[in-house]
């Protein structure tokens, strides 16, 4: 039998890593869905829009209902509901229906959120970096190695199989099943926390009021911010840079465009556990690496870790000046290295810092870290701009500001009340955040 803990990682990876599928599977097969619905691409822009803007949603209240009612019985939910939309959109025949049954199977997007604090309810805190990072990082390489390369490769344009001789409605039944199946697995054979008195202590933590008064602390208002210049920058630039590099360098081979674009989508995503391992490593040997922010060391690698995505950014900017595309795809290269030890820093410290509501705090920061995947293609393409390369340098001076909030919270004397100091809600009705020891 597996150790509780590793049953806990591997379930709570496979059900992000599918949940990434069945909510980018859209993308690589919007030619064909296009042509059997005769859709514009306005038409195809809404069902792609409306997929994203319902996860931030969706995570933000699967949070506290994951700290209340445990991750078995969220995921499961969760799974068995995106399965059957899943299912419902691959026999769909209206526009109509079709919108909204991928709209509802784009919820597997929450899936990281329910994963966050399962991972959380069972991994002693020196360990937990390395933990989220491993599952978030594994997880994300479901947009890409999944949904982008492996779904057309099994489901490719000469399609013929049982029930469907429709390659992108028999992705998305199969894929549904999977779900459903999977989601079973997951109320079955997992277990909300280690302990009976860590699952009541995470349980205690989730009324409205707590939830206020959480999302309003100093630590969850950073690590928010702070994730809508990293994860937000990342899904920006998943959907930016093989346009970037076709339009800005004249790189008219879409395969070779696609390939230079993923040159920074395996380092966003597979380099993450180092991010979360490095943050683990300094606060295991209270490892001073920052002067400014003595003895706060997790504090310190988040906050390297976010000046070096700035100076990657500016970095874009100068790289593609140069006009050989060549450094620019080395400069997104090294982009994607920022955002990915970035977002293993900042999801080490979300459960580190709030070990009873890591669901809440871990749906607050994964919702509104989408933003940036909202915002900064607009800086990027805006039509003002002398050319497609000063708009990274745009986003990079945005994010100075956030560096500021964050050097201002990470101060010693901040830090320590970061889960209890804030803004605008004072009482947070019972205590909060009482740490739990390990068994």
């Amino acid at each position: 039998m597996i150790d509780g803990k590793w049953r806990t990682l591997l379930l709570a990876t496979a059900m992000f890593n599918l949940g990434f599928v069945i909510w980018f599977s859209f993308a690589p097969f919007t030619g064909g869905i296009a042509d059997e619905f005769g859709l514009t691409v306005a038409q195809l822009g809404i069902v792609a829009s409306a997929a994203i803007v319902a996860v931030p949603i969706g995570r933000i209240l699967i949070g506290p209902l994951t700290d209340r009612y445990g991750a078995p019985v969220t995921a499961g939910f969760t799974l068995v509901t995106v399965g059957i939309f899943s299912i419902i959109s691959a026999y769909a025949q209206t526009y109509e229906v079709f919108t909204v049954s991928r709209v509802i199977a784009s919820l597997a997007g929450i899936t990281f959120v329910i994963g966050i604090q399962h991972v959380a309810e069972w991994f002693e805190e020196e360990n937990l970096g390395l933990a989220e990072g491993v599952f978030a990082g594994v997880g994300n390489a479901g947009a890409g190695l999944g949904a982008y390369f492996t779904l057309p490769r099994i489901f490719g344009e000469g399609w013929s199989g049982p029930l469907f001789a429709t390659n992108w409605r028999a992705a998305f039944f199969y894929t549904g099943v999977l779900a459903i199946v999977l989601g079973i697995v997951y109320y079955v054979f997992g277990e909300a926390a280690k302990s009976e008195e860590k699952r009541l202590a995470t349980k205690q933590s989730t009324t409205v009021k707590q939830w206020l008064y959480i999302s309003t602390r100093y630590g969850a208002v950073v690590l928010s911010v702070a994730y809508v210049m990293t994860f937000g920058l990342e899904l920006a630039m998943n959907g930016w840079l093989g346009t970037y590099y076709r339009e800005a360098f004249g790189q008219g081979d879409l395969v070779i465009a696609a390939t230079f674009a993923a040159t920074f989508s395996i380092a966003a995503g597979l380099l993450r556990p180092i991010g979360g391992y490095v943050s683990d490593v300094v606060a295991r040997r209270e490892k001073d690496i920052l002067p400014w922010f003595e003895g706060r060391y997790r504090e310190q690698w988040t906050f390297a870790t976010l000046v070096f995505v700035v100076c990657t950014m500016f970095g874009m900017t100068a790289a593609g000046l140069t006009r050989n595309i060549y450094i620019a795809v080395v400069a997104g290269f090294f982009v994607g290295l920022g955002c990915a030890f970035s977002e293993g820093a900042i999801f080490a410290q979300v459960p580190a810092m709030f070990p009873n509501s890591a669901g809440s705090v871990a749906g607050i920061v994964g919702g509104i870290g989408t933003v940036g995947g909202v915002v900064y293609p607009l800086a990027f393409a805006a039509p003002f701009l002398p050319n497609l390369h000063v708009g990274y340098a745009i986003v990079g001076a945005t994010m100075i500001p956030i560096l500021v909030l964050s050097a201002w919270v990470f101060q010693p004397h901040i830090a320590e009340e970061a889960t209890t100091g804030g803004w605008f809600v004072s009482d947070p009705g019972t205590s909060v955040d009482t740490v739990v020891a390990d068994d």
